[in-house]
C-alpha cells in the first residue's frame, strides 16, 4: 500500500509545525510505501502541491496533518467543509472572507478514512486522541477539502483525510496557558493511525 503523507510548514508567527516535525520521523510499517511532502501554507498553493504529489505517486491512501494550537489531543476530522475564511493571513498574507474552495461543490464533505478507528488505534498507543468534527476554516480544511473532492472526481478508489495534531512543548514556553503534546507522541499516534488505515484497507 502506498500512502502519500502530507504536514504544512510553520505559520502564524511560529518557527517550527509539530505537523511537518511529526511527519518526518514517522516511520511506515511493513508493507506500506510512506510518500512524504511537506505543504506551504497558503490558500492558493497547499492544493495545488498535494495534487502534483497525488498525480505523480498514484497513491492508495491521503493523510494530510496540520497544526491546531490549543487542542490537547490528537484530533482526526470526520468532515471538511466548501468554506475559507480566516482571521489570520496565510503565508501569502491572504484573509479570505467566505469564499468557497470550490465554486458550486458540495457544502461538506465526509473523510474517507476510518476516522473512529483511527482515534481508537492512537488512544491504544497511549495517546490522548478524540474525533473531530471541524476542520476549521483556515488552510487545513481547504486542503482537506480540495483533496476530498478531487479524490471523487478523479480518483475514487483513494482514500484520504486530515489529522490535526496540538502544539510541541517548545511552542508553548511563552504561553503555559496552552496545551501541547511532545514532538514523540505526535509521531507515535501517526504511525497508529497508518497502521490503522493500512490494515483496513489492504
Amino acid at each position: 500500500m502506498k500512502i502519500l503523507l502530507t504536514g504544512f510548514d510553520p505559520f502564524g508567527g511560529e518557527s517550527i509545525n509539530p505537523a511537518y516535525e511529526a511527519v518526518k520521523e514517522v516511520k511506515a510499517p511493513e508493507g506500506v510505501e510512506l510518500i512524504k511532502l511537506q505543504v506551504p501554507t497558503k490558500f492558493s498553493e497547499s492544493f495545488q502541491c498535494v495534487k502534483a504529489a497525488m498525480e505523480k505517486e498514484k497513491p492508495d491512501a491521503v493523510i494530510c496533518v496540520g497544526q491546531a494550537g490549543g487542542r490537547k489531543a490528537v484530533t482526526p476530522e470526520r468532515i471538511a467543509i466548501n468554506i475559507m475564511d480566516a482571521e489570520t493571513p496565510d503565508n501569502d498574507g491572504f484573509i479570505p472572507t467566505d469564499l468557497p474552495v470550490v465554486s458550486g461543490g458540495e457544502n461538506a464533505i465526509f473523510s474517507t478514512l476510518p476516522v473512529k478507528k483511527i482515534v481508537a488505534a492512537i488512544k491504544a498507543a497511549g495517546v490522548p486522541a478524540q474525533l473531530s468534527n471541524s476542520a476549521g476554516t483556515f488552510v487545513c480544511n481547504r486542503l482537506m477539502y480540495g483533496v476530498l473532492n478531487f479524490c471523487k472526481e478523479y480518483y475514487p478508489r483513494t482514500i484520504a483525510g486530515f489529522i490535526h495534531v496540538p502544539f510541541i512543548p517548545q511552542q508553548v514556553e511563552d504561553k503555559p496557558a496552552l496545551p501541547s503534546l511532545p514532538l514523540s507522541q505526535i509521531v507515535t499516534a501517526l504511525e497508529a493511525a497508518i497502521s490503522c488505515v493500512a490494515e483496513e484497507y489492504r
